[in-house]
């Protein structure tokens, strides 16, 4: 019997056609292309969070519309079962397909270069239009300006900005003068310019070039059959949509379309049995599902892919942040860094906590974004960062942090935020640490939990027992970094286990050893117990055990702490 030959995971890949023809792992998304034909809209703006499939469905489009496309690579998917609507529609389009990721120069110069580059090179698809009989001179002429780009430092050929403003338009005019058929446009991550546009500083040059070069092609462009869009935000404030009365916008809220952008849990438990990975079932949940895009709950697809091929390589493998490796996680610093209010602070906590709370949702333009800490919270959804829970009511919504994965990312960096906060207190900081080395646990508990009332809490209600633990863990290693004259180590090997925390003079004549317990039933001193127990490597040794009081805090926390004397 010949084995079976199993499709390689399809990381990274973002062109339909290579993953189709290399026989690449494909979840069906070519329901797509019916809905779009059936639900008919001449602009249509999809919006999502990156690492969602966006660039890979624009390819899929690509590929089914043009004419220059492979219609045998759709063969046994979805949409080849509608055999009237792919003779009327596959493979009878010129299309045009930018993608517009690449677009991020340090400055306006360099930005203005990279997208003549990116449409210059999309013109190049049809150089048949410099010798097509169909067009006049004066049309070839124009098509010779949208490819005439290249060179170097002062012998650098641009587009004239007019020219560069006009240029799908130009383009579609051509194609459907050559093909007598209009042209279809796709732009995907339309949006990508204008954030690194904001992030340089060149945002008011950049919303003026994008408006017109946007607006010349969507608004003024009868030679257009229909246009998609993608990108993680709508920006309506900086009328680059205004006029166009027959734009669709579909965002995380819509149902229509919310099953074509991430993976269903459909989706994933199939390819899971397909890999023989069913029993990793749980733990894909627990770590990358929890997006809800209109009625759909919807898994990241770049998470669920990358830890497929871990576990195919090692079935032990432990699931791991993707996500954060993929953006800096500005917007996650920013929220963090609003929480010296109390309100703040709190929305937080319960967002960590695995809570929902109820925020109103608005469009932003980029200069809008960190204004407020309430505009923030539509960033954080746009980007991923939040999913919505339940039903809006037209004004407001249910928001909540999706999953394991970007819940550790706003850990990390609330823990990031504790160490800058570290430096902010370090004469406060210190008396703890001299409370410590003298044996006060009166003061001990005093300075921690002053302190804990300025932090944000990681609370209980989403993790477990020993991810509790953890983040006073953090915080302590970051508090005894005030400590002079002593070596703190973690996890440190003592006996049968391993201790919380050790300290050691540097003369080796004392040491303390930290032991953090999470009194799940809140029985403080048997936590207390628990810990001396677990941390005492000589039963000679004299420890001391001191259970904290309750904190005003979602949370109480038990330490101790031992004096070795021999």
């Amino acid at each position: 019997m010949k084995e079976r030959k199993i499709k390689k995971l399809p990381i990274g890949i973002d062109d339909f056609e290579k993953l189709r023809q290399d026989e690449f792992y494909y979840i069906d998304k070519t329901g797509m292309i019916q809905d779009l034909l059936e639900n008919w809209g001449e602009i249509n703006l999809f919006t999502r969070p990156r690492r969602f499939g966006k660039s890979l469905n624009m390819s899929m489009l690509k590929s089914f519309f043009d004419i220059s496309g492979n219609e045998e690579i759709f063969k046994g998917l979805k949409i080849a079962e509608e055999a009237e609507l792919c003779r009327q529609y596959m493979g009878r389009y010129p299309v045009i397909s930018l993608s517009l990721k690449g677009v991020n120069g340090i400055d306006f110069k360099s930005a203005y270069t990279m997208l003549c580059s990116v449409v210059g090179k999309e013109a190049l698809r049809f150089q048949f239009l410099a010798e097509s009989g169909r067009l006049t001179d004066r049309e070839r002429k124009l098509y010779e300006q949208l490819v005439k780009v290249g060179g170097q430092g002062e012998e650098l050929f641009l587009m004239k900005q007019s020219t560069l403003e006009e240029s799908l338009q130009t383009l579609s005019m051509l194609l459907e003068k050559h093909y007598g058929q209009k042209a279809i446009l796709l732009i995907d991550e339309y949006d990508v310019p204008l954030a690194k546009a904001f992030d340089q500083g060149y945002y008011d040059e950049m919303i003026i070039l994008i408006r017109n070069f946007l607006g010349q092609a969507l608004k003024t462009n009868p030679s257009l059959k229909f246009a998609v869009l993608t990108g993680c935000m709508r920006i309506s404030k900086e009328s680059i949509f205004t006029g166009l009365n027959n734009l669709s916008v579909y965002t995380v809220f819509d149902a229509e379309y919310d099953e074509y952008f991430g993976f269903t849990d459909q989706d994933v438990t199939e390819m899971l049995e397909y890999y023989g990975l069913s029993d990793k079932y749980n733990e894909i949940r627990e770590w990358y599902d929890g997006y809800q895009f209109g009625n759909r709950g919807v898994y990241c697809p770049w998470d669920v892919l990358n830890y497929c091929r871990k576990l195919c390589a090692d079935r032990n493998a432990k699931p791991q942040n993707y996500w954060s490796n993929t953006s800096g996680n500005d917007v996650i610093r920013h929220f963090i860094h609003q929480a010296g209010t109390a309100l703040i602070k709190r929305e937080i906590e319960q967002l960590v906590a695995g809570e929902t709370i109820v925020k109103e949702i608005q469009e932003l333009t980029y200069r809008d974004m960190y204004r407020s800490a309430d505009n923030i919270f539509s960033v954080l959804l746009a980007a991923g960062y939040l999913t919505k829970r339940g039903e809006s009511d037209g004004k407001t919504v249910g928001l909540a942090i999706p999953n394991r994965e970007i819940r550790e990312i706003y850990t990390e960096q609330i823990m990031a935020y504790f160490k800058e906060g570290v430096k902010e207190n370090r004469e406060t900081l210190k008396r703890f640490c001299v409370a410590l080395e003298s044996g006060n646990a009166e003061e001990v508990e005093s300075y921690f939990q002053e302190y804990l009332k300025k932090t944000i809490s990681i609370r209980d209600t989403f993790v477990r027992k020993h991810l509790k633990e953890n983040f006073y863990h953090g915080i302590l290693i970051g508090i005894l970094g005030c400590l002079d004259g002593w070596f703190v180590s973690s996890n440190k090997e003592a006996g049968d286990g391993y201790s919380d925390i050790v300290l050691e003079s540097a003369d080796g004549e004392a040491g303390i050893i930290i032991e953090i317990k999470y009194a799940h039933d809140g029985d403080l001193e048997k936590g207390c117990e628990e810990a001396a127990a677990s941390s005492t490597p000589n039963p000679k040794a004299n420890l001391h055990c001191h259970p904290s009081k309750s904190l005003d805090r979602p949370f109480k926390i038990h330490y101790n702490y031992a004096w070795i004397t021999g």
